[in-house]
Order: C-alpha cells, then structure tokens, then sequence
C-alpha cells in the first residue's frame, strides 16, 4: 500500500532516480528550439545532466508541476492532495513569429511548455517531388496548416456527473476536492466546459432507482430528486459552473420508473407503454425544471442513453428501448408540445446517444421524419465500437443532416471483458486510444467530447453490477489523495487550448504523426500532434501565413503548438 504524504506538497524525493533521468533528457531534447550543435563527452554529459537536474529539481519544488508514481505500467501518475496539485500556468498567446509548445509524454512529462520562434525565410510550402518516405529522411515529416479551409465548430470537452464520480469525489477531504475539481473546470486546469448528467440512476449508481418508483403514480405526485442529485451531483455542478461559468451539461435517461416499461424492470428487452408516452415526457419536464429550481440550466437533453441497450439479451445496464418510428412519434406528439410552452423550451435534443454503426439505419429511419428531425439539434455518439465501425459512418451522417451537430457523450476505456485490471493506474496505452479516437472524431465532425466518469476509485467504481472501467481521475479515500492518469493530460491538451466556438481548420498527417489544427475565436492557432511510434520524429510544421515551425517529437507523446 502507498504509504500516505503529510500535508504539502508530495516529497519531490520519491521521484526515482531513472524517471527523473528521463524527465531530463526529455527536457533538453524539447530545448532543441534554442540549443543546437553541441557535442558532449560522456563525462561532461553527466555534469552537464546532473547540474541541470539540481536546477530541474529546484524549480519543480518552486512550480506546479506533475508529482509522478510509478504503479508498474508504462507511464505514471501525477499525485495530488489537499494542498498541492500539478497545474497549467496562464500563459500569453506569443507575439507574431512566435510560439507556445507544450508536451507530454510516455516517459513523464505533463504538459511541459517551451517557446520558440518560427524559421525565418519564405512562409510558402516548398515544391518537393521526393517520396514521402524520402521527404521525411530529408526534411522531416511535413504537416501543412490551411486556415484557409475550415470545417466545424468546437463546442468544448468535458466528463460525467455521475453518482459514482460524486461519491468518490466527496469521499476525499474539502480541500482536495476543489483540488480535484479545479483540476478540470478551473483556468489553469483542463477547463472543461461540458458535462454529462444522467437523469436518475445508470449502472455507475449504488442502487437501482429512479425519480419516481411509486407504481403507477401517472399524476407524478410523488417525483423527486433523489439524494444522489442533492448531495453529490448539484453541489459538485454548482462549484463546477463558478469556476467555469459557461458549463454546458448534456442529460440522458437510462431508464425511466419500471411501471412505464412493457418489462417492469430497471434493464432487460423493454419499450415504454402508450398510455405513459406524454407521462414520460411530463418526467422529463420535472427533471429539467427541478435542477433549474437549484441554479442548473441544462442544456440538452438525448432521446435516452443507449436504446440499442434494451434490445441486448442479459445485459443488466438500465435501459430502455425504442424504435426509430417509435421513438419520432413520441418526440412529435408528446415530448416537445409537453416542454415547448415551458421555461425549458430552449433545451436542445440529442438523438441517439449510442454508438456510432446506429447512424446508418437508426438515425435515417428516425429523421425519415421529417417533423421529428426539424425537433433534433445535435447527434450524440458512444464510441465503444469505434474499432469496429470507420469514420465514415460520422461522415456519412454530416452529409446527410449537415444542419445537426455531432457530439461523443461518452468514452471510457478498461470496458471490455479482457480488460483485467479495469484501472491501470500510468497507463499511457489507454490514453494513446483517447488521443487517436479524438483526432479521429474531430477530423469526421464531431464537434466535442465528454469523457465518462469524472472520477472513480482504484476498483474502477462504485458500480452496482460491478461494471468497472478506467477514469481519467482515480481517487483514493484513505491517503486523501487522487491520481491524474495520463488520460487526464491527452483529454487537456485538447480542451486546455481549444475553446469554444473554435474551428477545426485543415491539417495534414502521417501513419505515425498524427495531427489536427483548429483556430480560436481569437484567431489563435492550436495544432495538436501525437506520435504513435517508438522512435523520434522530425516534424516541419508549415503555416502559409505564419510560417515554418521544426521540432522534434519523442516516441508517444503528444504536442499542442500555439501561435497567432
């Protein structure tokens, strides 16, 4: 078992001494912006490395930065506590001709910033009529950034309320909660902007409940909010929205009370009965109108979480199930004349909310409605078959519905039944899959992200049917302590820099460099690479108006280059 830290910041001694070693080779490579051409005997390396080690250390202890441990995987954590915590200082956007190049990596480093200048001489692309594989040898791989060529806009990123994530969350002491909490939603951490909210319980609950489980209560006499939205879920939103005021939560159903379903069950193959459709939709008022009354505005709310899950044999998650034609008539009939003289008619409507093969023949049949798809704003996708099922799935649905947005409500990776640990505490493979899948996503229109439980504990729960999967925040009650994962640092090297109402403009990629460029409201420009492979990459990043940016990327790690 960790042994518990006093109160402060996490011994800085408890850094082995390899890792430190690492975390300093990485960081003179990064300087290669500044220092060029010198060469070292193996002798003066090791003074050199050992006097910039006493200065790394130094100002680590002055700094905010990353606190690792090493829990046997291929990467660590970063620890905090009550009273320190690794963060992202505000730092200007450079001048013209200058940039910010943050880093982190499989090897340790968090978000680690260095500055330079872009190469002076002509802002043009060059001509080059070499191989690619020739060009790369040469002259490194090129990435060109066309702000010229723009595609969708940014609606932000963000994680789950749940009731798991507000057990485990208030399960730490005051202090290290707004540690933790600061940690996503404030401005020197990952600045979430979104949320998810599940509308009564989902599988990530202690218990199966709803908002109204009084057996055929159709007056809804007996609704209310249960003590896991008044103790965990509505405290945590309310601070979540003062440190980041333009919070925009997204809710789903899991399921609805058990005597509106054909089963009368929490999960199993159900529909909703006829006679509940306007009670249902009167639910799902109260709900909107009982979080208003705390200070909540929600901003969307989905046609129901998963309703493929219903149709699944034994598959114990909350569910319920509706036909695509089902589902559109209920929408036009009874969901939206119910809200739309309301105080909650602005709420926007998600559909779907499940994984991405539906688009094809669920989404088409229910927009063969051509009421029912006038009422839809956005698409919400899963992405647990992303493996499975190509890109082209979401861009086969822009083009078919160019005026609805698409968005991934849900991610989380230890899910599939192979996954042993569920929570692998420095697992850089996982947050690798993060990364490939968001640049994926974004580049086929998908418009923002929001990541599964906020936290979880070292089991990868609570969960009432044992459920257990991986967070980007693992908590752990008894040293009063939480561990950033590195899904954490690839989730905040997007949402960090890319703000809302940003733009995805165009960017090239390779197999092994994987790239993805949006410009901010402010005209800044936020291009994020990864390198997949084992081996370095000489990157020359090419930006006809600003011009040539050269660098050099370590094996697994990820990049986020800011400049005007």
């Amino acid at each position: 078992m960790q042994q518990k830290q006093e109160p402060g910041r996490p011994s800085i001694s408890h850094i082995p001494q390899s890792i430190a070693f690492n975390l300093l080779d990485e960081f003179t490579n990064s300087q290669n912006v500044y220092f060029k051409g010198s060469r070292h005997t193996t002798s003066s390396t090791m003074i050199y490395k050992t006097f910039l080690l006493v200065i790394l250390f130094i100002w680590k202890a002055e700094g905010n930065d990353c606190v690792p441990r090493k829990f046997g995987y291929d990467s660590i954590v970063c620890v905090c506590n009550a009273t320190y915590c690794d963060s992202t200082p505000n730092v200007e956007i450079p001048e013209e001709g200058n940039f910010n190049w943050y880093v982190s990596s499989r090897e340790g480093l968090r978000l680690s910033l260095s500055k330079g200048k872009f190469s002076e001489g002509s802002h043009q692309p060059r001509e080059n009529s070499d191989s690619a594989k020739d060009s790369e040898n040469l002259h490194g791989i090129r990435i060109t950034v066309n702000r010229g060529k723009t595609y969708q806009p940014i609606y932000g990123f963000g994680g789950a309320f749940t009731d798991s994530a507000g057990i485990n969350i208030k399960s730490l002491s005051k202090k290290t909660q707004e540690m933790l909490l600061q940690s996503y939603f404030g401005r020197e951490g990952s600045r979430y902007n979104l949320g998810r909210l599940p509308i009564g319980g989902s599988d990530f609950s202690t218990r199966l409940y709803t908002y109204d489980d009084v057996a055929n209560d159709t007056a809804l006499r007996y609704f209310q909010l249960a003590k896991e939205d008044i103790e965990y879920k509505i405290p945590l939103i309310r601070r979540a929205q003062e440190l980041s005021p333009n919070l925009k939560l997204a809710s789903a159903v899991w399921t609805p009370p058990l005597w509106m379903k054909t089963n009368n069950n929490y999960y199993g193959p159900s529909v909703l009965k006829k006679e509940h459709y306007e009670t249902y939709a009167k639910y799902i008022l109260k709900f909107l109108q009982a979080y208003k009354s705390h200070g909540i505005e929600v901003w969307a709310v989905s046609t129901g979480n998963e309703p493929n899950d219903a149709f699944v044999p034994k598959f114990k998650i909350p569910s319920l199930g509706w036909s695509p034609f089902e589902l559109g008539n209920w929408l036009v009939n009874n969901f939206w004349p119910t809200i739309t003289n309301t105080n909650c008619n602005e709420t926007y409507l998600l559909a779907l909310d499940d994984q991405r093969y539906l688009l094809t023949w669920y989404v088409d049949l229910l927009m063969s409605n051509r009421k029912a798809q006038d009422l839809i704003d956005g698409i919400a996708v899963h992405w647990y078959l992303d493996d499975f099922f190509s890109s082209e799935y979401l861009d086969n649905a822009h083009r078919n519905y160019p005026s609805k947005f698409l968005i991934m409500t849900e991610a989380c990776t230890g899910f599939q039944m192979f996954d042993f640990p569920k929570v692998q505490l420095g697992s850089w493979t996982r947050g690798e899959h993060y990364v490939l899948d968001m640049i994926e996503n974004m580049k086929h229109w998908v418009t923002g992200w929001i990541d599964w439980n906020l936290a979880l504990d070292k089991k990868g729960g609570p969960n009432w049917i044992e459920n257990y999967v991986d967070a980007a925040i693992i908590v752990d009650p008894e040293t009063d302590e939480f561990f950033k994962q590195p899904t954490y640092y690839m989730i905040k090297h997007f949402s960090r820099f890319v703000e809302r109402d940003s733009v995805r403009i165009d960017s090239s990629d390779l197999d092994d460099v994987k790239s993805i460029a949006f410009q901010t409201p402010s005209k800044t420009i936020v291009v994020v690479l990864y390198n997949r492979s084992s081996e370095d990459k000489n990157v020359v990043i090419t930006d006809s108006k600003s011009g040539t940016i050269k660098i050099n990327l370590a094996p697994y790690s990820i990049h986020t280059i800011q400049y005007k």
